[in-house]
């Protein structure tokens, strides 16, 4: 049973690093362009939160960005996403914001 744990955790780990599907990417737009826009500013240039715009985040690795999304930042307004996210998703947005957020939502 306990070679089996290793084998487990790599097969849960797989199933949660899946990107997301069209679908569920036109949820994520919407919730980063709505959620994070409240704070980030609806362009997501700035407002109680720093801007996240391509030219903000250029210099940032997307691993860190990804961190910060699911993660949050103690002791700031930034909260931890992790509940209505997972990591691969994170990862994605992070990735998107480094590129330059869709203007559209995806279809």
């Amino acid at each position: 049973m306990r070679a089996l744990l290793p084998l487990l955790g790599a097969i849960a780990t797989a199933a949660v690093a899946q990107p997301p599907d069209a679908e569920r990417e036109r949820a994520l737009v919407r919730m980063v362009r709505q959620d994070c826009g409240s704070c980030h500013g609806m362009q997501l240039t700035g407002g109680l939160g720093p801007p996240i715009t391509r030219g903000a985040l250029a210099d940032r690795p997307v691993a860190s960005i990804a961190a910060t999304i699911y993660h949050g930042r103690p002791g700031t307004p930034m909260p931890p996403w992790r509940a209505m996210l997972n990591e691969a998703e994170a990862l994605w947005i992070a990735e998107q914001l480094q590129r330059g957020f869709p203007v559209e939502m995806p279809r």
